[in-house]
Parts: C-alpha cells; sequence; structure tokens
C-alpha cells in the first residue's frame, strides 16, 4: 500500500514538473515575458534567471508554510514584494492564485467529510468575496508606496496576531445567537481520534460576519489569503470547532481568492512569468512538506516564520515609506 501511495506520489512530482517545463520552453511564454519583463522586474537579470530563482524560492516556502500551518499567501507577498525585484501589482496578482491553488486542491475533501461546512460558508463567502472585489479595485487604484505601507502594517499584524492566538479544539457554545439559528450555522461531523460525532453551533455571529467585511478588504487589496484571519474569527469568536473552522477557511479561500483575482486578471496583473513557478513549486513544496511533518517539530518552525514575517513586513513597511 505504501509503495502505491509514493508511485503515486512520483507519478504526481513528475507530471507538474513536466507542465513546468514545458510552459518555461513554449514559446509563447518566453515572448510574453520578454515583452513584459521591462514592467515587472527592475534589474539586469534575464526573464528566465527570475522564473527559476522563483520556483526554488517558493518551493521552500510550500515546505515551511505547512510545517508552520499557515497559508502560502501570507508568505509569499510579502516576501516575494520585499526581497524580489518584481512590481507590487505583479505579486499581488500572483499570490491570490498561490492562495487559491491550494484551497481548490484541498476543498472537495474537505466538504466530503463535513470539515467544510457550506452553511457557515456560503453567507461569510458572499460578504467576504464582495468586499474583496472592492479591496482589489481600492489596492490597483491607490499609489504603489500607500498599498506597500498598509502591507507592511498588515504583515507586521499578523505576526502579531500568530503570536499571541490560542486556537481551541471545540468551543463551549451554550446557547445560538438568533443570526446563526436563523442562517443554519450549526452542523456535525466524526471525530476519529474519539471516534465519536461532534455537533457545533455558532454564537457572536453578527461581530464574526462584521469582521469578515474587513478580511475580504484585506484579502482583495493585498492579494493574501485570509486563513490566517479566518480561523481565529471563524474558531475563537463564533465558536466554531477547530477542525471545521480550518476546513471552511480553506473553502473560503476558493471563492473569496477567486473573486478578487478576476479583477487581477482583468487589469493584465496575472502572468505567466511568476504565476506558473510559483504554484508549481508551492504545491511541491507542500508535498514535502506534509512528510517533513512526521519528523519535524511544527513549533520551532511557527516561531521561525513569525519572525521572518515581523522582519518581511517591517522591510515593506520601510520601503513604502522610500526608507528601504
Amino acid at each position: 500500500m505504501f509503495a502505491h501511495v509514493m508511485m503515486r506520489y512520483k507519478q504526481k512530482c513528475i507530471w507538474i514538473l513536466g507542465w513546468f517545463f514545458y510552459l518555461l520552453s513554449h514559446p509563447l511564454l518566453a515572448m510574453a515575458s520578454e515583452t513584459v519583463s521591462d514592467h515587472i522586474v527592475r534589474g539586469g537579470k534575464p526573464w528566465w534567471f527570475w522564473v527559476i530563482v522563483l520556483f526554488f524560492f517558493c518551493f521552500i516556502l510550500g515546505i515551511i508554510a505547512v510545517l508552520a500551518g499557515v497559508g502560502g499567501g501570507v508568505l509569499y507577498v510579502p516576501l516575494v514584494s520585499g526581497f524580489f525585484p518584481f512590481h507590487l501589482d505583479f505579486v499581488r496578482g500572483a499570490g491570490l492564485l498561490v492562495a487559491l491553488a491550494g484551497a481548490l486542491a484541498a476543498g472537495p475533501g474537505l466538504l466530503r467529510r463535513n470539515l467544510a461546512n457550506l452553511k457557515l460558508a456560503i453567507p461569510v463567502a458572499l460578504i467576504a468575496s464582495s468586499c474583496a472585489i472592492a479591496g482589489a479595485f481600492l489596492g490597483l487604484a491607490l499609489p504603489r508606496n500607500i498599498v506597500q505601507t498598509l502591507l507592511g502594517a498588515t504583515i507586521i499584524g499578523i505576526a502579531i496576531l500568530l503570536s499571541v492566538s490560542k486556537n481551541v479544539e471545540r468551543p463551549k457554545v451554550t446557547k445560538q445567537d438568533a443570526i446563526g439559528l436563523a442562517l443554519g450555522m450549526s452542523g456535525a461531523y466524526w471525530e476519529e481520534s474519539t471516534k465519536e460525532v461532534v455537533h457545533w453551533k455558532t454564537h457572536r455571529t453578527w461581530l464574526g460576519l462584521l469582521l469578515f467585511i474587513i478580511i475580504g478588504l484585506m484579502a482583495g487589496m493585498f492579494g493574501l489569503g485570509a486563513g490566517w484571519a479566518n480561523v481565529p474569527v471563524l474558531n475563537l469568536l463564533m465558536g466554531v470547532p477547530l477542525k471545521v473552522a480550518v476546513g471552511t477557511s480553506k473553502f473560503l479561500l476558493s471563492i473569496t481568492d477567486t473573486s478578487a483575482a478576476w479583477v487581477y486578471l482583468n487589469k493584465g496583473c496575472v502572468i505567466p512569468l511568476m504565476a506558473v513557478p510559483s504554484i508549481v513549486g508551492l504545491m511541491l513544496g507542500s508535498f514535502v512538506g506534509v512528510r517533513v511533518l512526521a519528523i519535524a517539530k511544527p513549533k520551532v518552525i511557527r516561531y521561525i516564520v513569525i519572525t521572518v514575517l515581523f522582519f518581511a513586513g517591517i522591510k515593506a513597511f520601510l520601503k513604502g515609506l522610500g526608507i528601504g
């Protein structure tokens, strides 16, 4: 059984790598990349150099994201915008696709296991996706230095949130509020570790829905996957069990990020030069990260990621002010 799984894993990796190198060698990609490279990067390096560097960078990023328990998008945008010579608009467009790729891959399995709840996700997704569209237009309309400064402040805030937040596996909800009851925000899932059915319901629903307005705006404006904010709001504020909060958050990204991504696509801010190596690198890195997770110490990795986010946030903030 193990040998069969490993064979399928190797075949998947070979298939992804094959498509990656096919796209890199495709004449249309080369022509398009040469045409837009002057607008995307600042420096004397050829376009294919940055594609290769970005691929290996995102491969490592994918491993770290799994070990730290965070989405790739929240690491991708601040690190790539801070340490690569790419225009911020293209980084945000690629960042949305990076977060979207992982969400689409995980969504069906989460729904089958009742770990992503549609009754919980749909009202939240309507609010967050509408605000993500508005946030995308706002982010593209504002001057780049202002967006860069706000991005830096947001990343510093995310690092603080990750360092102080404590997830509760099963929050106690004694009574469901009227809004949660009217929207049918309740359900059950099978807990394999204890061999029991866990029933859950929400409270403080109105406050949670208000916060998703801000989360949607930030996801669209900065091109960040919003899992870092979705899970604490669903779990700590609304009382959703941790597994359902994580699963529903992942499913939410497939709706929220799609809405914002269309705006960036329409504005020409998503191109193969960045999207292809970023997505492929993160996917392959995630496959490796899942296997490294069995022997690594995620808590240590989490603190490393928080530290990296602090530095990336400070760098983005100073860069927006014209200092860094």
